[in-house]
């Protein structure tokens, strides 16, 4: 039988010191972590908190994406929509695909989540053919929003580094994308998608 969330707690802090901090992560000596080591402490692990708190659009707290439905929309069809961010990020690339409908990953029926997987390559495949984009990262985090937002994030060509899972973190150390960069980037992945259907936003 799974163990509860409190014998996961009970587990872990087994492993922690007398502040209840955990050991640092074997992650931390990686060459692509973005720190060094030596000056990290770990915060002490807070128990488990239930029930889990409600996300943005769920529990009555309202949804963003569903009143703003149109906001920063660079491409859409009738299931779906591809969005930049308000302000660049640190990276030659950054987008967030989501459903028009209310739902999480979980709640995909089997058209939303064959969408999704075409889409996904259909921007992974632009993209990385840009001299500037090493490799586009697909993350899917949703502790914050119960609607699903699926970030594709470009990690600049030749920075090895910043391979791997820590690419989150290195981008908000980096300045901003100058803004009609991020918007010329952002055309390729819309271009991808609305060859293959899906209208293309001004």
């Amino acid at each position: 039988m799974p163990e509860t969330s409190q014998e996961f707690y009970d587990r872990a802090m087994a492993t922690a010191d007398d502040d209840g901090r955990l050991p640092l992560p074997a992650q931390a000596m990686w060459e692509i972590f973005p720190f060094e080591h030596e000056a990290l402490r770990v915060k002490p692990l807070d128990p488990p908190v239930l029930p889990e708190p409600p996300r943005a659009g769920e529990g009555g707290q309202g949804c963003w994406r569903c009143e703003q439905s149109d906001e920063g929309v660079v491409w859409s069809d009738e299931r779906w929509v591809l969005t930049g961010f308000a302000e660049p990020l640190g990276l030659p690339f950054a987008a967030m695909l989501m459903p028009r409908a209310h739902l999480d990953l979980g709640d995909l029926d089997d058209q939303h989540a064959a969408d999704l997987g075409r889409m996904v390559v259909l921007i992974a495949r632009a993209v990385e053919s840009l001299a500037s984009v090493g490799r586009v990262h697909v993350n899917k985090w949703g502790d914050g929003g119960a609607h699903l937002h699926v970030f594709l994030l470009g990690r600049p060509a030749r920075l090895v580094q910043l391979r791997g899972s820590n690419l989150a973190l290195w981008e908000e150390m980096f300045p901003r994308q100058p803004a009609e960069l991020a918007a010329e980037t952002l055309q390729v992945a819309v271009a991808a998608l609305a060859e293959h259907g899906g209208q293309a936003w001004a």
